[in-house]
């Protein structure tokens, strides 16, 4: 059990990290399938952290380090997982 956790935390890891890549690119279509599902998958995770890290800090301007909180919160998620299983 704690095998498949520590899988899924890491897929869930590439997948914001590719969200994050895809970013760099303006040129891409955003309405294509594939961007759509990664935005359908991060978006649940992300958007709450940005609000809250928007509300904390307005000063932050247009950077939008969600993705490097939710990274922390992955590996501590591992961190945990491992300890139990």
């Amino acid at each position: 059990m704690g095998q498949f956790l520590l899988f899924m935390l890491n897929i869930y890891s590439f997948i914001i990290l590719a969200r994050v890549l895809l970013s760099w690119f303006p040129n891409i279509d955003p309405y294509s399938p594939p961007v759509q599902m990664l935005y359908a998958v991060t978006e649940p995770v992300l958007s709450p952290i940005r609000v809250f890290l928007r509300q904390q800090f307005p000063e932050m301007g247009m950077f939008d380090f969600s993705p490097i909180v939710v990274f922390i919160g992955i590996m501590i998620l591992e961190r945990l997982v491992i300890a139990v299983f």
